[in-house]
């Protein structure tokens, strides 16, 4: 009898949480994670629709006769490839990609392109995803992206390398989206901890763009790294958010109700914090930017706008029920989105009539705000516990991206006034403290 009274009611707690989830991803429709986050200019963003271009130039058979053909004066100019290598070329270890010299931005760009349907290889480096497998830097990233980037580093190493020589004023910048966007966010960290193998390349020489990224690096790698890495995101593309392994995801496909229910149950029963001090979660890497477009439950357009930041805690850990989940991954779709919200931001810019003078001088701080901000991420991670956040790193440390004499005077001043440099432990040593409870607490005499 007992038991037949107990049905009703886990039928009825399993109903309500099923409910309280899909309601908090109705309400993730429309930017909910990123309202809190800082808008981003015109002169940050204009990358991103071009990269976008040279990316789909990628997926094109014959460069010279695109099928996409993009605006005039914005494709890829076939005399500046240096290469192109397709599934053949590549054996089946990474999707094609191409090294292309941007002489207008000064940039030497190397391009993946994503996830191609029809090839089991792309499969196979997704779906080679074991949580916790691979260690790299003191974190954990995914097992067969990883593979994917250093077989293209170890062979284009030295390409690269007489480039950067040849071209000693252009950034190395590396772009890819979907699978290709977890391949070169993994390439660019391996190329910023081999850097002597690069010509010595300078760390701010180094970008990525990673267009809709998989999640493939833990907390504390995609915070460290956000000075190099930008990850930007289409309103309610499912690929930055999908928690579940990979593995389970391509597995279950043509079951899509299931790993809703899976994450349905695990999303409503695990606290926060338990996900943050988990050391084998991944994440989306870096610097985030999030491009919104439509009014919530996707009813009607917005005019676009475009949000950033470093964030430590709610970096995209909700899908949402959208009917734009899956078409906001197309790079297509992506492309034009892009430069429409690029050109609103610069329309801003013109409103506002800024003197140039003036857009100069903003020029200039953007790079000092952005390091600030990565800073206060880095510390945020240090008090949120984040396993591994101020691990001893030889790169990765907002210490070593940048010289000490480019520190502003007021910073200085903060930190003291010896000219000797402070690791991270020291730093966080002499910043925090542990409480009653055992947690680390910002000290109130820290100065």
């Amino acid at each position: 009898m007992s038991v037949v009274c107990l049905c009703p009611i886990l039928e009825c707690v399993y109903c309500l949480g099923c409910a309280r989830w899909a309601w908090k991803k109705c309400l993730y429709t429309a930017g909910r994670e990123s309202e809190n986050w800082g808008f981003a200019t015109a002169s940050e963003f204009e990358p991103v629709p071009r990269m976008c271009r040279y990316i789909m130039s990628v997926y094109e058979f014959d460069i010279r006769n695109p099928i996409w053909a993009p605006p005039e004066g914005y494709g890829i100019d076939p005399d500046q490839v240096v290469l192109k290598k397709d599934y053949d070329e590549n054996q089946g270890k990474v999707s094609p990609y191409m090294i292309y010299i941007d002489k207008d931005n000064q940039e030497i760009l190397l391009l993946i392109s994503g996830l191609n349907l029809a090839k089991e290889s792309d499969y196979l480096l997704l779906l080679d995803d074991k949580l916790g497998q691979t260690k790299f830097d003191g974190g954990y990233v995914h097992n067969g992206l990883l593979k994917a980037a250093q077989w293209v580093f170890e062979n284009e190493c030295e390409v690269l390398k007489e480039l950067v020589e040849k071209y000693e004023d252009y950034t190395l910048t590396f772009a890819g989206h979907s699978l290709g966007a977890g391949v070169v966010t993994l390439l660019t960290m391996l190329v910023v901890k081999n850097r002597e193998r690069i010509g010595n390349i300078d760390r701010k020489r180094i970008k990525c763009f990673a267009i809709a990224p998989a999640r493939c690096v833990s907390l504390n790698l995609a915070v460290r790294y956000a000075d190099v890495i930008n990850s930007v995101v289409l309103q309610d593309d499912f690929m930055p958010r999908t928690s579940v392994a990979l593995e389970v995801l391509m597995k279950s496909l043509f079951c899509f109700p299931c790993i809703l229910c899976g994450t349905c149950l695990k999303e409503t029963f695990t606290l926060q914090g338990r996900m943050l001090q988990d050391p084998r979660r991944l994440y989306a890497p870096g610097r985030l930017y999030h491009v919104i477009v439509r009014k919530p439950f996707g009813v009607g357009r917005i005019s676009p706008v475009v949000k950033t930041a470093v964030p430590v805690d709610g970096r995209f850990e909700h899908m949402v029920i959208s009917c734009h989940v899956l078409s906001d991954h197309s790079i297509a779709l992506m492309e034009q989105e892009f430069s429409n919200a690029l050109c609103t931001l610069k329309e801003k810019d013109q409103v506002m009539d800024i003197p140039p003078q003036q857009r100069m001088e903003r020029s200039l701080s953007l790079a000092n705000e952005h390091s600030e901000e990565h800073k206060a991420a880095l510390a945020r991670a240090v008090v949120l516990e984040v396993p591994e956040a101020y691990s001893p790193s030889e790169y990765g440390t907002f210490q070593n991206a940048q010289r000490e004499d480019d520190l502003d005077n007021s910073l200085i001043e903060t930190l003291g006034s010896s000219r000797r440099r402070e690791s991270w432990d020291e730093l966080a040593v002499r910043l925090f403290e542990t409480d009653e409870s055992g947690k680390m607490v910002l000290k109130t005499n820290w100065y």
